[in-house]
């Protein structure tokens, strides 16, 4: 009889596991119509969410309090919907330049604002009472940097509270004394799924709350979430979830929240191909998210086997943007097979409202175990020092007038221009300008380098590096970016 009792309980878990993946599919298919369109690029700032908030304070469904300001003054909001009596706290965006979670969240509004699933969002706000801080570190967010205005890094201030910031997420963890807690980050994009190619494009953490990193209820109940939210993320990215080292940190947030009783849930947004701006992650993180909100009103996740949130691969970071394997190169006199790792580093523009970018040799040598999101086998190319083409070019119209693709294939990657106003240092062609009198910038395939060059086999340049971007000079694909104006 008890066999008996346990499977059907099995099945009955299996049938309503099944139901929740066939909504994530629905809401995966229709989420443009909830994508919220003023929040398109990542860096956010506190002023481009408040007209957003404001509008919700309207709305009867909701309540919008302050819970707090920032270190220079700005508003910390809660954002509360929902009736039910299990209290889900998520929070993002507590290092300011980690925002693909914030603007996830106002998605997650504009659908429960939809007149669509009306059964399902019935039953998941008389179950639950979601509560939103989309934005706990304004002042960070203003100059698109992880630390607040006091300098420090507020996910390491749990115990000494220093920060109002922390001070102000302490308070509210405690006032609501949450169930569950999503603690919404960004990671870097260089991530990847342990001893895969494939970038960590989210990855989870359930915190140890001591040492031993004992599991108690609290924190398997927030590893069992983690591991329906894996399922969920496989079905969109394969083989893309990572999973963080669970070393005790006593400074943080999430292993102190883990630690009062609330099942913490770490989210961090990493990096998908060809996703610069984060909108594919974004997706995801909505998808998710609501789906672990449902499963957690159904008490769904409750019979997952916490062993398979050990199952998740780990974070590695072994990835570049473009990797060069096995080419030639001459150094005093002798010739050397090498690999490259290239990355492509964001500069900010004065006003952190965008950015341009720069390469960087950041890894050389034997690199077999590392990964590219895009990678040349470049055996039997020589690496050949970019030249400067030797006539000056009056105006940048000139020069677009001019089938550049032929300049890379003479080996030239800088041009000199007799009239260049511009005071950005990007460059919208793919071949570096240089002021008329300016000597070219030496290049040394040394790490921290701008990498400039052409790959050559045969007599033949089939390859050209402008800027650390790789471009195909037989079928002229690439996916470059930006130049630079070495002034």
């Amino acid at each position: 009889m008890k066999n008996i009792f346990t499977i059907l309980l099995a099945f009955i878990s299996f049938s309503a596991l099944a139901q929740v993946n066939d909504m994530t599919t629905k809401l995966y298919d229709s989420y443009e119509k909830y994508k919220e369109p003023s929040l398109d690029k990542r860096r956010i700032k506190h002023e481009d969410i408040q007209p957003l908030i404001i509008k919700l304070k309207s709305n009867p469904m909701y309540t919008v309090q302050k819970a707090g300001e920032s270190i220079k003054g700005k508003k910390i909001s809660l954002i509360s919907v929902g009736s039910g009596p299990i209290n889900v706290f998520l929070w993002s965006q507590m290092h300011g330049d980690e925002p693909t979670a914030t603007q996830a969240i106002f998605d997650i509004i504009n659908f429960l604002n939809s007149p669509d699933f009306k059964a399902e969002k019935k039953e998941l706000l008389s179950k639950l009472t979601l509560h939103f801080m989309p934005m706990l570190n304004p002042d960070g967010a203003e100059i698109f940097t992880r630390r607040n205005a006091l300098g420090i890094d507020i996910n390491r201030d749990a115990l000494m509270l220093q920060s109002p910031e922390g001070q102000v997420l302490k308070r509210i963890r405690d006032s609501l004394n949450a169930d569950f807690g999503f603690n919404l980050h960004d990671q870097s994009t260089y991530y990847n799924a342990e001893r895969t190619s494939k970038p960590a494009t989210i990855s989870y953490l359930a915190p140890a709350y001591n040492y031993e990193k004992d599991i108690n209820d609290v924190r398997g109940n927030a590893m069992k979430v983690i591991v329906f939210m894996n399922s969920i993320i496989q079905k969109y990215a394969p083989g893309q979830v990572g999973r963080y080292n669970d070393d005790f940190e006593p400074r943080a947030f999430g292993d102190n929240i883990q630690k009062w009783g609330t099942s913490a849930i770490l989210i961090e947004s990493g990096g998908y191909k060809n996703d610069v701006e984060k909108q594919e992650i974004r997706k995801l993180n909505f998808v998710s998210i609501l789906s672990a909100c449902y499963a957690i009103a159904n008490g769904n996740y409750k019979t997952i086997a916490i062993a398979d949130y050990e199952k998740i691969p780990q974070n590695d970071r072994k990835l570049f943007d473009l990797k060069i394997e096995r080419f030639t190169h001459k150094f005093l006199g002798k010739d050397y097979i090498l690999d490259i790792g290239i990355n492509h580093l964001e500069v900010e523009d004065k006003n952190h409202d965008t950015f341009y970018n720069q390469g960087s040799i950041v890894e050389k040598g034997d690199l077999s175990t590392f990964y590219g999101y895009e990678t040349l086998d470049a055996t039997g190319y020589r690496l050949l020092e970019g030249k400067v083409y030797p006539q000056t070019i009056q105006t940048m119209k000139d020069l677009e007038d001019m089938d550049i693709y032929s300049l890379l294939k003479q080996g030239y990657t800088y041009v000199r221009l007799a009239q260049f106003s511009q005071h950005d240092k990007d460059v919208s062609v793919p071949i570096n300008i240089l002021d008329k009198d300016q000597k070219v910038p030496g290049f040394f395939v040394n790490i921290g380098n701008n990498p400039n060059f052409v790959l050559q086999k045969n007599g033949s340049v089939d390859y050209a590096v402008v800027n650390g971007y790789l471009i195909n000079l037989k079928t002229k694909k690439n996916n470059f970016k930006n130049a630079i104006f070495y002034k």
